[in-house]
């Protein structure tokens, strides 16, 4: 469950921000995800109060923001909705989509002390 390991990540982004900014508590994180990021949602909230035990991170809620899939047509040029990583263009049927929005995950907002 890579999950574990992004939460890790956020924990140690999170300490590093507290010494730089001066911030002794989180009370509240709020992570953005993609739609088309293969994070799982479910999977995060399972494991964010373990991750989180034991520093300053412990007891904060946890919000999840979703980010939708966004694309443009390599083809013909426009910007399309996507649902997954390889869904066609909806106005002209081909396969050559570049993701714009929706394939990462990152730290959106926090409440401090």
């Amino acid at each position: 469950m890579h999950e574990i390991s992004l939460l890790e990540q956020v924990r140690e982004t999170l300490i590093e921000h507290a010494q730089s900014q001066n911030f002794n508590r989180v009370s509240q994180v709020t992570l953005e995800i993609g739609k088309l990021s293969c994070v799982e949602a479910e999977a995060l909230r399972f494991g964010f109060d373990v991750v989180m035990n034991d520093s300053l991170i412990a007891g904060a809620e946890l919000v999840i923001t979703s980010v939708d899939g966004l694309g443009v047509c390599q083809n013909c040029h426009k910007s399309v909705a996507m649902e997954t990583l390889h869904d066609p263009c909806s106005y002209c049927g081909q396969f050559q989509l570049k993701v714009i929005q929706g394939e990462g995950m990152r730290i959106k907002d926090l409440l401090v002390t």
